[in-house]
């Protein structure tokens, strides 16, 4: 599971502040939009962002995802090498390496 420490800080941050009340599943999707959106306007005007701006996004949408799979009941890391494991179905290595096509593509 992701660190197990770092989703116990993230409920008891929660808790103390009585927030679950808003965390539903449809509420988390939506923050974890937001959250990308705004770590995708770093780089609106340019290639290269501050990175410690980049980081403080990246933090909250990773913050918004590892709550929302605690709140479905899912293990984090257990989804990610599942949906890896598709995709590298998906886009065998041998017709994939250094393109970017989609997998109907290659």
């Amino acid at each position: 599971m992701a660190d197990d420490r770092v989703v116990q800080e993230l409920r008891d941050f929660v808790e103390e502040r009585e927030w679950g009340q808003f965390h539903s599943p449809e509420n988390l999707a939506k923050s974890i939009s937001i959250e990308a959106a705004e770590l995708l306007e770093c780089f609106q005007w340019q290639a290269g962002a501050p990175t410690e701006r980049v980081v403080e996004e990246l933090a909250d949408v990773l913050t918004y995802c590892l709550l929302l799979a605690d709140n479905l009941g899912v293990d984090a890391d257990q989804i990610v090498l599942d949906k890896l494991q598709q995709t590298r179905a998906k886009y065998p290595v041998d017709r994939s390496r250094g393109r970017s096509a989609k997998y109907d593509q290659l």
